[in-house]
């Protein structure tokens, strides 16, 4: 499996814990298009970056991480094609994928630890997106996303 992993200036220390983390299981392919520096770096910036990859096909899904992980969520969900869900438990990463077909997870550096975030990449990593039901909710929230309108609920 290949996974962008993006984050701001709040994360370095968080982020590299997950690195050697998913390094050490040695099933992911990690591209990292985040910043390596102390100096203030834009959420927004590592959100795009990640969420173009995901979206181009040219990874398998993404991290991303920066102070409370919703700013950097908030960019990476303007990119058409991208889901990505804000987790702070390895539960909701899980039901994340199985339930939403999440492509994309975040967390917060300055919200949980880096054992919980390793917890939250292992669940999300995981998890295989159910389809069934679930399958018509993504649907809508797609068509939401092309249209920015949803025909069930206008009926």
């Amino acid at each position: 499996m290949k996974l962008a992993i993006g984050n701001d200036h709040s994360a370095l220390s968080i982020k590299a814990e997950v690195v050697e983390h998913l390094n050490e299981r040695g099933d992911v392919e990690l591209v990292d298009v985040g910043t390596n520096s102390s100096e203030s770096f834009d959420y927004a910036i590592s959100g795009y970056r990640v969420a173009r990859l995901v979206a181009d096909g040219e990874v398998d899904g993404g991290i991303l991480i920066c102070g409370t992980g919703v700013g950097i969520s908030l960019a990476a969900n303007k990119v058409h094609g991208i889901r990505a869900c804000v987790c702070s438990e390895p539960y909701s990463a899980e039901l994340s994928k199985r339930h939403n077909d999440s492509n994309i997870i975040c967390f917060g550096a300055r919200v949980v630890g880096p054992e919980v975030a390793k917890q939250i990449v292992d669940a999300w990593l995981g998890a295989e997106f159910e389809g069934g039901r679930h399958a018509r909710r993504v649907a809508q929230i797609m068509e939401i996303e092309e249209t920015q309108s949803l025909s069930a609920a206008e009926e």
